[in-house]
């Protein structure tokens, strides 16, 4: 089975990044300084305009975790609707209860959204996983709920150090659901997470950054990233070392 690449993207330049660079699939976000959050419509357009590309679209409305209010669901099923109307091809998504257990109820009301477009739109509950107590349950209940792929590090921080529930998480249910391996994977680990777990798809910032002058002036600073007038883009050139790292 051949290797798949999905690159975390955060704006149109890098989705350009990552499709000049070999990626076969994007997960498109904005604000990835907070982890991703809902991209914009004309961000979606513009690639699914110019670019051959299975774009995957997160639908998170703010930062922090997975406990949403009921203002924030309003939004995010809303803007999933959006952005399938603008030929999205899956959303990426995760609810979570106080007490770490996945929100069955609003989870099922996301994925009925995802499918009412197309039964081919897929389901992708993220890294909202990693905060579960445990992971075994949880991933039952993403099964009986439809959704197709999860995205996981392994309740670590990094996927590296997941490998072990990783590889047990596709043993036991890899031929119910897809699991995508993401966190701290590059080109220099990524052919050995792939092996020691038997997944073949993975998922990668190649982040670097690019300077921007107009950041900062002498009393006033926009900085995010420890007050350097920096922001972080994909990398065409990590882009495509993971690409034949792996493939």
């Amino acid at each position: 089975m051949n290797n798949l690449v999905e690159i975390c993207c955060g704006s149109y330049y890098d989705a350009k990044q990552a499709f000049l660079g070999g990626a076969d699939r994007i997960e498109l976000n904005s604000s990835l300084f907070l982890g991703g959050l809902t991209p914009s419509i004309a961000s979606l357009e513009l690639i699914k305009e110019d670019f051959d590309l299975n774009t995957i679209c997160m639908v998170r409305p703010r930062g922090a975790g997975f406990l949403y209010n009921n203002e924030d669901k309003k939004v995010m099923f809303k803007d999933a609707k959006a952005l399938l109307k603008a030929n999205a091809d899956g959303i990426a998504f995760g609810f979570l209860n106080e007490n770490k257990t996945i929100d069955i109820e609003n989870t099922r009301k996301m994925v009925d959204i995802i499918k009412s477009f197309d039964r081919k739109k897929e389901a992708v509950f993220h890294r909202a996983f990693d905060c579960v107590k445990n992971p075994y349950e949880a991933i039952e209940q993403l099964i009986d709920l439809g959704i197709d792929r999860l995205l996981t590090s392994g309740l670590k921080n990094k996927a590296f150090e997941g490998i072990a529930l990783i590889k047990d998480l596709n043993d036991k249910y890899g031929d119910k659901i897809e699991i995508l391996a993401g966190s701290g994977i590059n080109y220099e680990n990524a052919k050995e997470i792939i092996e020691k777990t038997g997944i073949n798809q993975i998922h990668s910032s190649c982040k670097s950054f690019i300077q921007d002058a107009a950041t900062s002036s002498e009393n006033v600073s926009y900085a995010y990233l420890d007050n350097e007038n920096k922001y972080d883009v994909v990398c065409l050139e990590l882009v495509k070392k993971l690409v034949d790292s792996v493939k």
